[in-house]
C-alpha cells in the first residue's frame, strides 16, 4: 500500500493505492471516501476527503507518507462506518532497501537488459530485469520493491521487460533523488557493509556520495 498527500493539488486529502492503476476503472464514493476499482472489482485505491476528520496530518509533507499501524486501523474503521469494507492493510511493508545481487545474465531477447536475481533479506530470491550498464553479480544496491514511491513520484509495480517478468527495479542515485548523484548512467552501487534488507537511508548515502567514498 502507498499512501500519500499532496496539499497544493488535492488540500485535505488522503491517497491510498493498492494496486496498479492499469485497465479499466470505475469509482463509488460514500460519503467522504471514494474507492477506485478495477474490471475485476478489485479495489486499487481509496481517496479519503476531510482527512483531517479523521487522522492529523497537519506535520506531513508532500508525497509518501508513512502510517502507523494505529492510524491505519483508524482508516479502516472509517472505511467499515461509512459502509466499505476494511481493506487496508495493516503495516505497510519495507519497499525501498539494500539487497545483494546474486546473478546477473544477458537478457534471452536484449543486446543492453540484464535479468538479475536479488536478495532483498526475506528469504526470497527476487527476479529483475535492470538495463544499466554497470549492472554485476556480487553487488550490494538499493532495490524499489512493488509499492515504491519513488520521488519523481512514479510507482514501482511488478511487469514485464521484453517479455521477461521483473519484479521491481534496481536504481541510480539520479533515480533515487539524491543531491549529489553523479551525473554518469548507472545503478548505485554501495559498499559492502551495507546489511541486506535494511530499509534505504538516503541521508546516510549521500553523505557517502559527496565524499566520493561510492
Amino acid at each position: 500500500m502507498i499512501t500519500s498527500i499532496n496539499q497544493t493539488a488535492f488540500p485535505n486529502t488522503l491517497i491510498a493505492i493498492l494496486g496498479p492503476d492499469q485497465g479499466e476503472q470505475s469509482s463509488e464514493q460514500k460519503q467522504n471516501v471514494v474507492r477506485i476499482f478495477n474490471q475485476d472489482n478489485q479495489t486499487i485505491g481509496f481517496n479519503f476527503f476531510q482527512i483531517d476528520s479523521v487522522l492529523d496530518l497537519t506535520n506531513a509533507t508532500n508525497g509518501r507518507i508513512k502510517l502507523t499501524s494505529a492510524q491505519i486501523n483508524k482508516l479502516n474503521e472509517y472505511l467499515i462506518s461509512v459502509g466499505f469494507k476494511a481493506e487496508l492493510p495493516t503495516v505497510e511493508k519495507k519497499t525501498l532497501v539494500y539487497g545483494y545481487v546474486k546473478t546477473s545474465e544477458p537478457h534471452p531477447d536484449s543486446d543492453h537488459l540484464h535479468v538479475t536475481t536479488v536478495d532483498v533479506g526475506d528469504e526470497t530470491d527476487y527476479q529483475i530485469v535492470c538495463g544499466a550498464p554497470n549492472i554485476a553479480a556480487g553487488q550490494k544496491v538499493v532495490v524499489a520493491l512493488p509499492e515504491t514511491m519513488m520521488p519523481d513520484g512514479a510507482i514501482i509495480w511488478p511487469g514485464a521487460l521484453r517479455g521477461v517478468e521483473s519484479y521491481g527495479m534496481i536504481t541510480s542515485a539520479r533515480e533515487l533523488g539524491l543531491k549529489h548523484a553523479p551525473d554518469k548512467r548507472g545503478i548505485l552501487v554501495l559498499p559492502n557493509d551495507f546489511p541486506v534488507g535494511h530499509e534505504f537511508e538516503p541521508e546516510k548515502v549521500d553523505r557517502l556520495l559527496a565524499k566520493g567514498a561510492i
